[in-house]
């Protein structure tokens, strides 16, 4: 490796993007291509950083398996950063085997590390454990130590253990002024932040409470009947029930646990559940049914009696029911929760990490521009989309993957 190589490998480890341009700008050997597009990685251009690196592992030779590995590496965050999230982990995984075999364990362990932020952005949270667990967080340099703790973190708040995020963000933030990256530092001082903003809202007859994320835990451990709108599911003591593929029978409970301990009138019911003003035999006999179905899913938690007027729900024990609220209101929380990252989604990324069709995704988002909540930038395929960040609230429960005990 030349002086200017080197010293430009330097400039990128500290931060020092420009810093390193001005030692290879001028340059087009492999790894001059390779630096210059971590560097521009760096700078926010992320297309001409994917275009740079892609350059870079084509004009590495057949024997430079490391190099290539390595490109594909920087290739997957600037990736990531942009939010394509196609494909699968198989090509990083396979860069981090290479890198292992070949003595660069740190940049290997990165690869995996990598690997694991794709599957949290998914919501796969066991797949994102499981690579985790393979990675020797103590012996990862204090950069990648931030990072491999900020991604702990976030799986435990997803799990909803507040104690174990709480640990592993105070680890991330030492490691992060060992490795003095002013970026990285404010990216776990802004995690640590978002850990002490409420969470969801408690719906009661005299209003909502904020809920930060321990006062849910904590509802949950106590084995109060929980109807989470944030997660649109029931839970109770470590048992859940998701309902959010079933929106006529998340209405319905929803209606149901706003309600108690008092009944909710049939007609109101049809409403809420069909969206109908004017109902007739059918709707009444379709009402049935629903709450037929409702009553079988949710008989371990809770009994729904009719009543003169409508139904009632009764949870089982003589225990109380909380209803939490998202802190966002309408039908796409959960798509303005992965907006509110700051990052530039496609559709079909956002489709991808919400398990649901781009047809629906570009519907949410043209109703949401129409309302002025998210803006879009680019035309046609590099089209992608913005919302303002929440400074509020964090988005913990809305995030795709977040359920009770997970």
């Amino acid at each position: 490796m030349d002086a200017l190589i080197a010293a430009s490998a330097r400039a990128l480890a500290t931060g020092d993007a420009l810093g390193a341009l001005k030692r290879v700008a001028l340059r087009d050997d492999p790894p001059a291509l390779a630096l210059r597009g971590i560097a521009m990685a760096q700078l926010g251009e992320h297309a001409t950083a994917r275009d740079l690196l892609r350059r870079a592992a084509r004009t590495f030779g057949p024997r430079e398996e490391v190099a290539r590995a390595r490109c594909v590496l920087a290739e997957a965050e600037v990736q990531l950063a942009m939010r394509e999230l196609e494909g699968t982990s198989r090509a990083l995984l396979a860069a981090s085997a290479t890198l292992e075999r070949h003595g660069d364990h740190a940049n290997a362990q990165h690869a995996r590390l990598l690997a694991v932020r794709r599957s949290l952005l998914l919501g796969r949270l066991q797949e994102a454990a499981s690579t985790l667990q393979e990675v020797d967080v103590p012996r990862l340099p204090p950069a990648l130590g931030a990072i491999a703790e900020l991604a702990a973190a976030e799986l435990a708040l997803r799990s909803l253990h507040s104690a174990a995020a709480r640990a592993a963000l105070a680890r991330s933030d030492q490691a992060a002024y060992r490795a003095g990256i002013p970026a990285l530092i404010a990216e776990v001082a802004e995690a640590r932040t978002a850990l002490a903003r409420p969470v969801a809202q408690r719906i009661t007859q005299a209003g909502a409470q904020p809920l930060r994320l321990e006062d849910v835990e904590a509802l949950l451990a106590e084995g109060t009947l929980v109807l989470d709108a944030c997660r649109r599911g029931l839970a109770s003591a470590g048992a859940w029930v998701l309902l959010a593929r079933r929106p006529i029978l998340f209405a319905l409970a929803r209606a149901l646990a706003q309600a108690w301990p008092h009944d909710v009138d049939r007609e109101a019911l049809i409403a809420t559940a069909f969206r109908t003003r004017h109902p007739d035999e059918t709707h009444r006999a379709r009402l049935r049914v629903e709450i037929g179905r409702l009553r079988a899913l949710v008989k371990d938690m809770a009994a729904i009696e009719a009543t003169p007027r409508g139904f009632a729900l009764r949870p089982r024990g003589a225990r109380e029911l909380v209803v939490l609220a998202p802190p966002i209101a309408g039908e796409q929380a959960s798509l303005l929760a992965l907006l509110a990252d700051g990052a530039a989604w496609s559709t079909s990324a956002l489709a991808l990490a919400l398990d649901a069709s781009q047809r629906t995704v570009q519907r949410a988002l043209s109703e949401l521009e129409a309302e002025g909540r998210v803006r879009s930038i680019g035309q046609a395929r590099a089209r992608r989309w913005l919302a303002p960040p929440l400074v509020d609230f964090t988005t913990i429960l809305l995030l795709p993957g977040a359920l009770p005990g997970a």
